[in-house]
C-alpha cells in the first residue's frame, strides 16, 4: 500500500517539517556546548567561485549526486511536490558528520544555499534549495537505546523506524504520527504527537544534539543558548544535526478512537470539542478534523484520538463529548493497541511489515497553521470559513497537559499555553484558498503560528512562530551566524 498524504491527514491530522539546526562563530564550542571537534578542513577561501565537486565527492563517504548523475533527479525530489521543479545545485548523502563537515565548507566557500535534509517534508520546500546544496542526512537512521532507556538517534531516521526499534525495547518517544517525517525537523520545532499531553513535545524529551556548526565545528548542545534555540527554534537556522539523544518513556498501551459526524455538524462539535479537550486528563489526546465539502457543500467533522488506558476508561469520556456537542457521531470506533501498531493505525499503515509505511509517493499540497490560544467564542465561523469552498481539512491539534506545564520561555516553542494548533491543508499547489482561510483564522484564534507547518506565503512568520521567544532567538543567531551560512526566506540569519 502507498501511503496517501490526505488519507494520512484523515485519519492523524500530524505532520512536521524537515530540516536541522545549530550553530557557532570562530571554532570555539558554542553556549552550552559538551565538547567542540575542529572542522575537518584544508584551507579556506574568501572569494566565492563554484565548488570544486569532485574534490568534495572524494573526501565523503557518502554519495554525491550532480544533475547529470543517475539517481539525482529521485534524490532531488522533495515530499511536498508543489516544489517538484526546485534543481538544486547538488545533493551529498551524508553518512557521517565528517561528511557534513565537509559539505558546510565546500557551501560556505562557494557561498553556496545549504540546506540539510532529514525526511524532506518541509512545507516550504526549504529543504530543496534551488542551485544550492542538499545535505541529505537521510543515511544517518541509527537508534541506540541505552541502559536506563535513553536513546541516541541518527538525524535522518523516520518515525515509523524509530518507533519500531524504541518498541523492541518497551520503549516510546512523544514524537509525531506521519511515518515519514523525519527525527530533525520534527525535533528541532518542537514535536507535537499522540503522547504530548502525557509526555510534553518531542523537543521536551531532548537531552543532547550532535552538530555540526557554522563553521564545520562539531560539537554536542546540551544546555545554554545553543540548546534552548534547538528545542523549537525550527529547523535549517543554526548548523546541521547529526544525532540527538532522548529521555525515551515506557511505550504505553494506547486505545484508539474515531467518531465521524455528518454535514453541518462543524460549529456544535468544535464548540464542544474545545471545551471537552481542554479539561480532559493528560491521558487523552485528540483533534478535530473539519473538513470542506467535496462538492462544495457543507462541512463535515470528525474526531479521532487515543487514551493511554483502557476502552473503559474511555468510553464514558466521548459520551461526555457526545453530550455536550448534542448530536450523535455516524460512527464510532474503539480498539485497544499496543503503542507502535496505535503509531501504525494513525499512519494509515496497519497491516505488513514496518518497512510498509515508508512507502509514500510524493504529492502537492499547500499548508499552513495557526494557534488556537484559547477556546472560541463563536466556532460557527469556522464552518463559515469552509462553506462552498473545496478539499480544504482544518485539523485541530490538542496541547495542554505536560505542554503546558512548561514556561513558554524555557525552550524556544512559545505555544506552551495554546489549547491546540490548527493545521490548515489543501492537495494541489494553490496558495490562495489556504491563505484565505487562514487570514480569516487569525481573527478567530489568534495569529500563532507553528513552526513544523512553514508557509512561505505567510507575512507574520516570524511573529507568529516564536511570539515573545523572538527576540532571544535573533540574538542568537546573530552571534552565533553573522555571516548568514544557513540563510533562507524564512530563516533568522536573514
Amino acid at each position: 500500500m502507498i501511503i496517501d498524504r490526505r488519507r494520512f491527514l484523515r485519519v492523524a491530522g500530524l505532520g512536521a517539517a524537515a530540516a536541522a539546526a545549530g550553530c557557532t562563530t570562530g571554532g570555539v564550542p558554542a553556549p552550552g556546548s559538551r565538547s567542540a571537534t575542529p572542522p575537518v578542513t584544508t584551507k579556506t577561501t574568501t572569494a566565492a567561485g563554484p565548488p570544486d565537486w569532485a574534490a568534495l565527492r572524494q573526501r565523503i563517504d557518502g554519495e554525491l549526486l550532480l544533475p547529470a548523475d543517475a539517481g539525482y533527479d529521485a534524490a532531488r525530489r522533495p515530499f511536498n511536490a508543489r516544489f517538484a521543479d526546485r534543481r538544486p545545485a547538488a545533493v551529498a548523502r551524508c553518512g557521517t558528520p565528517s561528511d557534513v563537515q565537509a559539505c558546510i565548507e565546500a557551501a560556505r566557500n562557494a557561498r553556496m544555499p545549504i540546506a540539510a535534509r532529514s525526511g524532506g517534508h518541509s512545507y516550504a520546500g526549504y529543504s530543496t534549495p534551488e542551485q544550492g546544496l542538499v545535505v541529505d542526512v537521510g543515511p544517518m537512521t541509527q537508534v541506540e537505546v541505552r541502559p536506563g532507556g535513553s536513546a541516541v538517534v541518527g538525524a535522518g531516521a523516520r518515525l515509523i523506524g524509530v518507533y519500531a526499534a524504541l518498541a523492541a525495547h518497551g520503549r516510546a518517544l512523544p514524537a509525531g504520527s506521519c511515518p515519514t517525517v523525519g527525527i530533525a525537523g520534527l525535533t528541532l520545532g518542537g514535536g507535537q504527537g499522540v503522547l504530548a499531553r502525557l509526555h510534553g513535545l518531542t523537543a521536551d524529551r531532548l537531552r543532547a544534539v550532535d552538530i555540526v556548526l557554522a563553521d564545520g565545528t562539531r560539537t554536542t548542545a546540551t544546555d545554554g543558548d545553543l540548546f534552548w534555540a534547538l528545542r523549537g527554534g525550527g529547523g535549517g537556522n543554526f548548523g546541521i544535526a547529526t544525532a540527538f539523544t532522548f529521555e525515551t518513556v515506557p511505550a504505553p498501551d494506547l486505545t484508539v478512537f474515531a467518531l465521524r459526524f455528518g454535514a453541518g455538524t462543524v460549529p456544535a462539535v468544535l464548540a464542544a470539542w474545545q471545551d471537552w479537550v481542554g479539561a480532559a486528563p493528560d491521558e487523552l489526546w485528540s483533534n478535530c478534523v473539519a473538513s470542506a465539502g467535496s462538492q462544495g457543500g457543507r462541512p463535515s467533522c470528525r474526531v479521532g484520538g487515543c487514551l493511554a488506558g483502557t476502552a473503559a476508561a474511555l468510553d464514558p469520556l466521548l459520551d461526555d463529548l457526545v453530550r455536550r456537542a448534542g448530536t450523535t457521531p455516524d460512527s464510532r470506533s474503539v480498539t485497544a493497541k499496543k503503542h507502535l501498531d496505535a503509531m501504525r493505525y494513525f499512519a494509515g499503515c496497519s497491516t505488513g511489515p514496518v518497512e510498509r509505511c515508508l512507502r509514500a509517493d510524493p504529492t502537492a499540497f499547500v499548508g499552513s497553521s495557526r494557534v488556537l490560544g484559547k477556546p472560541m467564542r463563536d466556532p460557527s465561523a469556522v464552518a463559515a470559513a469552509l462553506d462552498g469552498r473545496r478539499g480544504i481539512d482544518l485539523i485541530f491539534d490538542s496541547l495542554g497537559g505536560a505542554v503546558r506545564r512548561v514556561a513558554a520561555d524555557a525552550t524556544a516553542f512559545p505555544h506552551r499555553d495554546a489549547l491546540a494548533t490548527v493545521q490548515i491543508y489543501a492537495g494541489g499547489t494553490d496558495p490562495r484558498p489556504v491563505a484565505e482561510v487562514q487570514a480569516a483564522l487569525a481573527e478567530l484564534v489568534g495569529a500563532g503560528a507553528y513552526v513544523n507547518y512553514l508557509d512561505p506565503d505567510q507575512q507574520d512568520w516570524a511573529q507568529a512562530y516564536y511570539g515573545g521567544n523572538l527576540p532571544r532567538l535573533r540574538e542568537t543567531a546573530r552571534k552565533l551566524d553573522p555571516d548568514g551560512v544557513f540563510a533562507f526566506p524564512q530563516g533568522l540569519t536573514g
